[in-house]
């Protein structure tokens, strides 16, 4: 670490697992691969889940929008290249299981697209209206590239009964392995200073903090000499976070920076802040200056297997298995592929399944790596040693909640605030018993929520 860099802010608990990050992170961002055929999920975001605007047979445009919603919480997707609609059918979805997609076939292979967008040097955020922006949101199909997808026009549309005064921009990326928002800092830093002064002017936030992880010097540099240079250093603040997993979550994040906490239940607009990502805001700026709809994103792939590991500018709905072998493969020792990170990213056994919106990585593991973690770990009983409770960011305790599911006490389970769990792993990463408390918790919550889908049926 540059001892340059002080690091100021943290937050309770958190574990630190090695960065990996040596791989890739000198990968400037690349062009990926020239899609011959994408498969764009209907539903790659919270809420409601798109319609098909289009059917098999019809001819499509790149960047045309393929498929849209009227509720307010959903986003449009749009077409990634020119083609023909083949068909919509169902496809794999790392967390859903299958989900309606639309398979379009590129007219030719041609060149892949180059990241390309540069802010126009008589960028003026005065020029723009609270209401031009989130409508240019809104259309542009934007949702949070590194989390959940929650759609931005959402987070930063004003809102009377609830007025948002800070705005922070997670430039964190603590999970090992992942790169791609760290070369998008600095590579696209004029790009995301853009964004953010749309976002600030379009949610009213009058404080702004760009929060980066005190491991990355070079980008917490860059990110100060741009906002200097463009006369924002005293309107917008970087803030050097200390070097600790889950650090990147919206909820720790705030805690951090702030020092404030967001009730269980609740989202950080509740309490007046907005937490955006620096890929989300540099796509915040090509869709409202240039009206460039969210149809690619930059991917890391990443593991020691992958022969050619980088950072990659993907056509969204481009498979998991296209992206690895235009990587170049992977050697004989690969054992799994996850689509996100080691700690929270899912493992996937359809290497057909396409990247979205929010799929920022691709990490191939090795036989070793899961050998130790699946064969010579033997689970035991919980010794009571407290680790977990330690780790957990969000003060809960975990194994009451894993044991509670585990003898389905669902009921005992919700009182131990199972819903509050973020799922980051620590508690699985720590306990020296090897139970997979994490496992159980996200298991306890897929039969609650089918539960009360359930109770909800039978009372239509």
């Amino acid at each position: 670490m540059n001892v340059g860099v002080k690091s100021r802010f943290s937050f309770p608990g958190g574990v630190h697992p090695p960065g990996k990050k040596a791989l890739t992170s000198e990968s400037q961002v690349q062009p990926g691969p020239a899609a011959k055929q994408v498969a764009v999920m209907l539903s790659q975001h919270i809420g409601a889940v798109c319609r098909p605007l289009v059917k098999k047979a019809d001819v499509v445009k790149a960047g045309q929008k393929i498929g849209d919603s009227d509720a307010f919480v959903s986003s449009p997707v749009h077409s990634p290249v020119a083609g023909k609609v083949k068909e919509v059918a169902l496809r794999s979805h790392a967390v859903l299981g299958r989900v309606e997609a639309i398979v379009i076939e590129a007219d030719d292979e041609g060149p892949a697209k180059q990241p390309s967008f540069q802010v126009p040097a008589d960028f003026d955020v005065g020029k723009y209206s609270a209401e031009q922006i989130c409508e240019a949101v809104r259309e542009s199909g934007l949702v949070g590239m590194g989390g959940a997808g929650f759609p931005t026009r959402v987070k930063i549309e004003p809102n009377p009964q609830m007025p948002k005064d800070n705005l922070i921009i997670n430039g964190c990326e603590c999970e090992p392995y992942i790169t791609c928002d760290y070369r998008i800092m600095l590579e696209w830093t004029n790009q995301i200073i853009a964004g953010v002064k749309l976002a600030r002017r379009a949610s009213g936030c009058s404080h702004v903090f760009i929060g980066i992880e005190d491991n990355k010097p070079q980008a917490i540099e860059v990110m100060n000499a741009a906002l200097q240079g463009s006369g924002d250093g005293d309107d917008i603040e970087v803030v050097p976070v200390k070097t600790k997993y889950p650090q990147g979550g919206e909820r720790q994040l705030i805690r951090a920076v702030l020092k404030k906490n967001v009730p269980s239940g609740s989202i950080p607009p509740m309490i007046g802040v907005v937490v955006l990502n620096v890929a989300t805001a540099a796509a915040l700026a090509e869709a409202v200056i240039s009206g460039i709809p969210l149809t690619h994103r930059v991917v890391t792939v990443t593991g020691e297997p992958v022969n050619k590991p980088g950072n990659y500018y993907v056509p969204i709905g481009t498979s998991v298995g296209d992206l690895i072998e235009f990587c170049g493969g992977v050697s004989e020792d690969c054992a799994k592929v996850v689509l996100g990170g080691p700690m929270m990213g899912i493992a996937i056994a359809d290497l057909t399944t396409p990247t979205t919106k929010a799929a920022n990585a691709v990490t191939v593991l090795t036989k070793e790596q899961i050998g130790r973690a699946k064969f010579d770990r033997r689970v035991t009983p919980c010794i009571r040693c407290g680790r977990c409770l330690e780790a957990c960011p969000e003060n809960l305790n975990p194994t009451r909640i894993a044991h509670a599911v585990k003898y389905n006490l669902l009921d005992v389970a919700e009182r131990y605030c199972m819903s509050g769990c973020i799922e980051c792993g620590c508690c699985s990463y720590v306990c020296p018993a090897n139970i997979e408390i994490t496992g159980y918790i996200k298991t306890g919550k897929i039969f609650v929520a089918r539960q009360k889908k359930k109770m909800a049926n039978s009372k239509k």
